[in-house]
């Protein structure tokens, strides 16, 4: 799906999986959990299945997982 199939400006809702993503209701955007700053369907490249979250960029995925605790030798 691309933005120009009617989705509008509105917010989509995602089940995100392993290495892909299920489009549940159709929107042109997602918002960062870490940023709350929109997405692009089209440019959406970062999230967690464990959490369902999407992130804007690599930066805000990293803090997400630093806050989660679920860096590899990192103390709650």
């Amino acid at each position: 799906m691309n933005r120009f199939e009617g989705s509008g400006n509105r917010e989509a809702k995602i089940r995100y999986l392993d290495a892909d993503f299920q489009i549940l209701t159709p929107g042109s955007h997602v918002v960062c959990a870490m940023t709350g700053r929109p997405v692009l369907i089209d440019e959406l490249k970062y999230w967690s299945v464990a959490r369902q979250e999407a992130y804007v960029d690599a930066a805000a995925s990293l803090e997400a997982e630093k806050r989660a605790g679920a860096l590899p030798n990192q103390s709650r």
